[in-house]
């Protein structure tokens, strides 16, 4: 976490109670029992109490190569 926020630090002002959201990291769907990945129509939610939640659809981007 040092590093990041150094990081970041350098090109924007971080204030009290600013978020870092990093994302997951690689492998944790390969790593459950059967293995288990987002695919497109699946729909994440991350929730905060008193906050409120944040709903992300999963799609499919084009690919740029004609898909």
């Amino acid at each position: 976490m040092p590093t990041l926020i150094a990081f970041l630090s350098g090109s924007t002002t971080l204030e009290p109670g600013t978020v870092i959201l990093t994302g997951t990291p690689q492998g944790v769907g390969m790593a459950r029992t059967p293995p288990l990945w987002l695919k497109p129509g699946d729909e994440v939610t991350v929730s905060i109490e008193k906050i409120g939640e944040l709903n992300n659809p999963v799609i499919l981007e084009p690919s740029g190569t004609g898909d």
